[in-house]
């Protein structure tokens, strides 16, 4: 599920870089070398990600910083699950007291110390960045699900297919979220244009 994710956003940024290159190539007249204009372009993709980013309404932000800490924190944790099980991976399964922490447990505690966070302070900018590990803590949980509705550990048998039902609709529910706040956005914007509905309330200092 998490490759499928970054695969769609680098076919999307992929995307994005054909468009500036072929700009770039175009404002040269096609004389520049296309390894020329490749350099460029691709400083081009990054600004425009990030002015994108810097322009995104605050609702869809916090949206987006859920779902990348949240399929983040899953990618990674599938792969290391799984170099452990192979023993391939450089770290082994933490233990305290000859008891397995599963990773859920700091899930668990990333989630309710980020949510915590946001609730006490005032700053908008720092309650957008708290989103992010709120999200990886959201992934180290919605991971090991069907252990917690089970309590027993199922992370590698048929019945753990559960977690990933479980993330996989997580994961469309944070999408589809993200979608839907840009489609009202726009009709919102339009709506405003022609006359329809009233200008949003200016707050005064």
């Amino acid at each position: 599920m998490a490759t499928v994710a970054l695969g769609g956003a680098a076919v999307v940024l992929a995307g994005q870089f054909g468009r500036l290159l072929r700009r770039r190539q175009h404002e040269r007249d096609g004389g520049e070398a296309l390894v020329g204009a490749a350099p460029a372009a691709a400083l081009d993709t990054v600004g425009v990600a990030v002015s994108g980013y810097e322009a995104t309404p605050r609702s869809e932000v916090v949206l987006f910083n859920l779902l990348a800490g949240f399929l983040g924190a899953f990618a990674v944790v599938r792969v290391s699950t799984w170099g452990i099980r192979d023993r391939w991976w450089p770290f082994e399964n933490v233990r305290v007291g000859g008891r397995h922490i599963h990773h859920f447990v700091p899930g668990i505690l990333l989630a309710f110390a980020s949510g915590t966070a946001a609730l006490l302070t005032a700053d908008e900018a720092l309650e957008d960045r708290l989103a992010v590990p709120m999200g990886v803590g959201m992934g180290l949980t919605f991971d090991e699900a069907a252990l917690l509705l089970d309590l027993r550990d199922v992370y590698w048998t048929r019945e753990g297919l559960l977690s990933i039902q479980l993330s996989l609709g997580a994961t469309a529910i944070l999408s589809i979220a993200i979608l839907t706040q840009r489609m009202l956005r726009r009709g919102e914007r339009r709506q405003e244009e022609a006359g329809q509905i009233p200008p949003p309330e200016k707050h005064g200092n």
